[in-house]
């Protein structure tokens, strides 16, 4: 059986270093999306649209497995990341951010199957989160990132370095891009691993 790792197949844009900033392209993907406003720590859509993505996720991998022997590692959790007040971010209103929360598919998962893996998790777990679920082809194009070690507390001065490299260099623009690579349930705040990523121009 044919096994992959995205992550380590796209190893520039899903390991990157925590030392230096680095410039990437970003190509087109496919994503499992969901998209909410709201203060992600309280929200209740929001911990609704993580438990249908990870549950249809997991429910494609394992159709695969069986349909196509193929194997792979399920994607970390991402989430695009704005407000109407770009100020909001900086005093902390949590309430007024907006959300898409997604986790990227092999190229060879077709809408079709993940239809087919939303319906089959409606009819066995009947999860809120599903009605708002779509798949979808997402490109970021030219942007900068960095690793940030850490709680999401403390993401400040490495946002502020992602920013103070693209203004050197161009302009800002679209979303704020956060990638979970770690486990928040079992690991310890300061070993948190999020990739800080931000398109430019």
């Amino acid at each position: 059986m044919d096994k992959i790792d995205l992550k380590s197949r796209l190893k520039a844009l899903y390991k990157p270093s925590a030392k230096e900033v680095a410039e990437v392209d970003v190509p087109v993907f496919n994503f499992l999306m969901v998209d909410g406003e709201g203060n992600p720590n309280t929200s209740r859509r929001y911990k609704e649209a993580v438990e249908a993505l990870y549950s249809v996720s997991y429910t494609i991998k394992f159709a695969l497995k069986r349909e196509k022997q193929l194997d792979y590692v399920v994607m970390p959790l991402e989430g695009l990341w704005w407000a109407d007040d770009l100020a909001s971010f900086n005093r902390d209103e949590k309430e007024s951010w907006k959300w898409t929360m997604m986790i990227m598919q092999p190229p060879e998962v077709l809408e079709r199957m993940a239809n087919r893996a939303i319906a089959s998790v409606q009819e066995k777990k009947g999860l809120p989160g599903l009605g708002r679920i779509r798949f979808e082809k997402f490109k970021e194009g030219r942007c900068a990132q960095v690793l940030h070690v850490g709680p999401f507390s403390a993401e400040g001065p490495t946002i502020q370095r992602v920013h103070d490299y693209i203004s050197s260099r161009s302009r800002l623009r679209g979303k704020h891009h956060e990638i979970y690579l770690s486990d928040i349930r079992k690991a310890a705040p300061e070993k948190w691993k999020t990739i800080i990523r931000q398109p430019m121009e």
